[in-house]
């Protein structure tokens, strides 16, 4: 096979250069989507190279051959791919097909958790008041979802940093943020080279959902001081069960390098919005588009051997 099936692995080594500089320059929607994107579509196509050079391995045996109607000494001879590389290429896609069913139903248990926890809460316009002098707010996706703050968390805050506590909470509800993680992480399981751009799907959505509740205030100044002062009040809460991962907090969102999230999600809201940035929209495009083409033509290549070596 050509190399095209290879291009794939070779983009995932490259991919995490991108995750810092769409997450500080480009509008948190944005960025969101396209890093999901990309942690799904390479993903996606690793996994698909993988299995392609697993296969040329496979028609080389025999036994296996004879069931494709194929000559093993014709695969042999018509694909360069080394039969220690189709080897290895199977060893890593069972690797990743066995780590993304364990992610998928990890989170599939986690979600039905939320659902079956968010119907159980009794709750005015989907807010959940907590008796808990810990100071801790997150969103539990649900149908619908719901927003959990202790009261803790509102005697730190007062009136208008409570509104703006909950416009954060209900913008990871409303935007479905909690798909956005497990699109991207699923990415991350198959791929592990994909983990930094998993990690900073965590940080955009808390960015993305700041975003919003400027919108609903007008005063970035303001959004700054409560996501601090929810952080401060909040640095000794418990940890949050699998479900409940979406807070004003970000937990669970490691730093990529330097600052914090908090931190850094201050200083972008002290800052003045981010533009779109079409430059680095329209790289991450063509990054997805050789990585989807090269895929397909992968593919298409494996077919003309497949032709080639028919018994």
């Amino acid at each position: 096979m050509r190399i095209a099936v290879y291009l794939p692995l070779l983009l995932s080594l490259f991919a995490p250069l991108g995750a810092r500089p769409l997450s500080d320059r480009c509008d948190p929607r944005l960025a969101t989507w396209l890093l999901t994107a990309v942690c799904v579509v390479l993903g996606a196509a690793s996994t698909v190279s993988l299995g392609l050079l697993a296969i040329t391995g496979l028609i080389r045996i025999p036994l296996l051959a004879s069931f494709g109607h194929w000559s093993a000494g014709a695969a042999q001879h018509n694909d360069p791919a080394e039969v220690s590389v189709a080897l290895i290429a199977g060893l890593l896609l069972g690797a990743a097909v066995l780590m993304a069913v364990r992610m998928l139903w990890r989170r599939a248990r986690s979600l039905a958790a939320a659902v079956l926890e968010a119907a159980c809460m009794p709750t005015q316009d989907g807010l959940v008041v907590v008796d808990d002098d810990i100071p801790d707010a997150f969103a539990i996706p649900g149908l619908p979802g719901r927003v959990v703050v202790s009261t803790g968390m509102l005697r730190t805050l007062d009136v208008p940093e409570r509104d703006i506590l909950l416009a954060h909470e209900r913008a990871h509800l409303s935007a479905h943020h909690y798909a956005f993680v497990a699109l991207a992480q699923l990415g991350a399981a198959a791929n592990p080279f994909l983990r930094p751009l998993a990690t900073a799907v965590t940080y955009t959505i808390e960015r993305w959902a700041d975003e919003n509740a400027v919108a609903g205030t007008g005063d970035r100044r303001r959004v700054a001081h409560t996501v601090g002062r929810a952080a401060l009040a909040a640095h000794h809460a418990p940890a949050r069960p699998a479900w409940a991962a979406l807070g004003i907090l970000g937990r669970g969102t490691p730093s990529l390098a330097g600052a914090g999230p908090v931190p850094r999600r201050v200083a972008a809201l002290l800052a003045p919005p981010l533009r779109r940035h079409p430059a680095l929209a329209a790289g991450t495009a063509v990054f997805l588009a050789m990585a989807a083409v090269s895929s397909v033509d992968a593919v298409r290549d494996l077919h003309f051997l497949l032709e080639a070596v028919g018994a």
